[in-house]
């Protein structure tokens, strides 16, 4: 049998490998996606048409759901507000610059039900494609606390381009099984 100080070491000496894994893969992550940023600051003379309060999720590689992205800065969960302006959406998030995707950068929204870290009822959550860059599409996911997701996402969708780009956006998850 193994002394108690023993495995109260080894159980010590465990957590500070797993903790120091943690640290390091996250600082990997960050400097994958250092290329990325979301774009910063609203337009002047933009007028709200839609506003929200809720619960930033995350962003992720588009369809791909569980393939979280540092980006600054969403990298972190947030409380916050969203705007639809006639020119993009803006997210404000709690102690964060305002974070502001232009009408042109949006190519979808629709529901989801799951993304990294977080499993909601069917629908629960709304996913904002846009590009991050030229070739780049990622998916934001956002959970609204007040108000319908209907009205948001129809008030955003009057806001997506129409091209071909949409066309590659798929239906929205219903999460009904066939």
């Amino acid at each position: 049998m193994i002394p108690r100080d023993v495995a109260i070491a080894i159980m010590i000496a465990l957590a500070v490998v797993v903790v120091l894994s943690m640290a390091l893969a996250w600082r990997r992550r960050l400097r994958r996606d250092a290329g990325l940023a979301a774009p910063l600051g609203v337009p002047e003379h933009a007028e709200v048409i839609d506003r929200h309060e809720v619960l930033y999720v995350s962003t992720t590689r588009h369809d791909q759901p569980l393939e979280r992205l540092t980006m600054s800065p969403l990298a972190y969960r947030a409380r916050g507000e969203v705007a639809v302006t006639d020119r993009g959406l803006a997210l404000c998030l709690d102690g964060a610059p305002t974070v502001f995707l232009a009408s042109s950068r949006l190519v979808g929204v629709d529901r989801a039900t799951v993304t990294i870290d977080r499993v909601v009822e069917s629908g629960g959550l709304v996913r904002v494609a846009w590009n991050a860059s030229d070739d780049t599409v990622v998916d934001s996911y956002l959970r609204l606390t007040d108000g319908d997701p209907k009205t948001f996402i129809s008030a955003l969708q009057q806001l997506v381009p129409a091209s071909g780009a949409a066309d590659d956006f798929a239906a929205p998850d219903t999460g009904a099984q066939s």
